[in-house]
């Protein structure tokens, strides 16, 4: 039945030449060649399957373009070749694959929309920007073709993934990306036979046993990815302005006011069994074995697990004294996700690839293949993602996560700030000093760009 209906769908949609990205000066609102999106200006891909076909379809010629990381190419280069396999009898497809890091891809796609790949893969940080710049497709315009081409709709990959990732992928309410990974986060490794679960829970019980074990426990303080987790913690919220810089709380009062929050951040900092570890320097740092617990993501599972040997441990992200009271310290929840290039000339067989290499048995694949977080609620609930120790971690702290939506100008003050709690230049004691700081801090995030 399938193929009877893509071969009715091909018969009756216009075929023209296919190229890659480039040779348009408008986005794609509508692919050039089949597979064809729904839209106001087009019958719906259903009308058109009714229509009677006079002759067999030809196959079409489909080229494309994918980026995607390097670590990632063989992975996805046999998910690149089941989706050939899947539509070859209706079309010759080649995809051109590059490499192209998530955490780079926005600044590269935006030094030219046209020249880049027809299907990218991206932080989630980074999608205000894209669509703002119109690098993006909506992928809510694209039902027509995967309701006719993949069998579902864009309310079955919303419902397959995770409703923080879906949220990630959308801006203002539509969808522009599909959801790929929900592993962008950090939470606590810590070695068991030094730190036991419970000693684990907070900051404080955290930080005695590292020093009754004479280890340390570390954190990349000057880094407002991860500094910010206490704030979102404590009920303070980041967010973009209209005119695109940063709206920010931190110096105000949430649940607790900015200055408690700060004082609960220098009393661990200031602690003689914390290590304040360098932004990118913590893998180094666990294999010094000079730690018994760390704060980082997935990346450094293989480290950690090589250092603390048969304690290899993984939780939640302690709790944090703020005027008294534990407070659950609050991390930044990131994902990877996959978007099509809004000035792509196939973009509705690019839609079909990014959905193909998204889907649940895709991100089956990355998690046994290289132990990536699947946002794909069926794969994340699987057994084998829960006996996983950092995976299972991260989905402990996800309910603690926040989308860090920022502003080109949030990171140096926040690294600055961050870096004068590690370096010991503000005290408890001195709240006008800690304001300060405060003011200083969040003046620069939301000065214009």
């Amino acid at each position: 039945m399938k193929r009877k209906l893509l071969a009715t769908l091909l018969a009756v949609t216009t075929l023209v030449s296919m190229t890659a990205c480039g040779g348009s000066n408008t986005p794609a609102e509508s692919s050039a060649a089949a597979p064809a999106e729904s839209s106001s200006e087009a019958a719906p891909a259903e009308s058109s399957a009714e229509a009677p076909a006079e002759a067999p379809a030809e196959k079409q010629d489909v080229a494309l373009r994918m980026w995607g990381a390097e670590e990632d190419q063989a992975m996805l280069q046999g998910m690149i070749d089941t989706f050939v396999a899947e539509y070859a009898d209706v079309a010759n497809i080649t995809v051109e694959l590059g490499v192209e890091s998530e955490s780079t891809a926005k600044d590269t796609v935006l030094t030219d929309i046209e020249a880049a790949a027809d299907v990218y893969a991206f932080a989630s940080d980074q999608i205000n920007d894209l669509v703002n710049a119109g690098a993006l497709l909506s992928i809510d315009s694209m039902d027509g073709a995967l309701q006719a081409y993949a069998g579902k709709s864009v309310a079955d990959v919303k419902a397959a993934n995770a409703s923080g990732s879906v949220d990630a992928a959308s801006v203002d309410g539509t969808l522009y990306a599909y959801p790929m990974t929900a592993d962008n986060g950090y939470f606590l490794y810590y070695d068991s036979t030094v730190v036991s679960a419970e000693d684990a829970k907070s900051w404080d019980t955290l930080l005695a046993a590292a020093e009754a074990g004479g280890k340390k426990a570390g954190m990349t303080i000057a880094s407002g990815w991860y500094n910010a987790g206490f704030f979102y913690g404590a009920g303070f919220t980041t967010g973009l302005n209209a005119d695109g810089t940063t709206a920010i709380d931190f110096n105000g009062t949430a649940d607790y006011t900015g200055v408690q929050v700060t004082q609960g951040m220098i009393k661990i900092a200031s602690h003689p069994a914390f290590m304040a570890i360098a932004d990118g320097d913590i893998s180094n740092q666990i294999a010094s074995g000079s730690l018994c617990a760390v704060v980082s993501g997935t990346w450094d599972a293989s480290a950690a697990q090589t250092a603390f040997g048969e304690g290899y441990a993984a939780t939640k992200l302690p709790t944090f004294d703020i005027a008294g009271t534990q407070v659950q310290q609050g991390s930044v929840a990131g994902f990877k996700l996959v978007g099509v290039n809004a000035f792509s000339q196939n973009a509705g067989w690019a839609a079909l690839l990014a959905d193909w290499i998204t889907n649940e048995q895709n991100q089956q694949i990355r998690f046994d293949t290289r132990e990536i977080g699947p946002s794909n609620v069926n794969v994340a609930a699987s057994d084998a993602v829960a006996a996983n120790t950092a995976i299972a971690a991260l989905s402990e702290q996800s309910a603690y996560g926040v989308v860090q939506v920022v502003g080109g100008k949030y990171w140096d003050p926040t690294s600055t700030f961050g870096q004068m709690i590690a370096q010991g230049e503000l005290s408890v004691d001195d709240e006008a000093g800690i304001q300060a700081a405060l003011d200083t801090m969040v003046a620069g995030v939301s000065a214009a760009e």
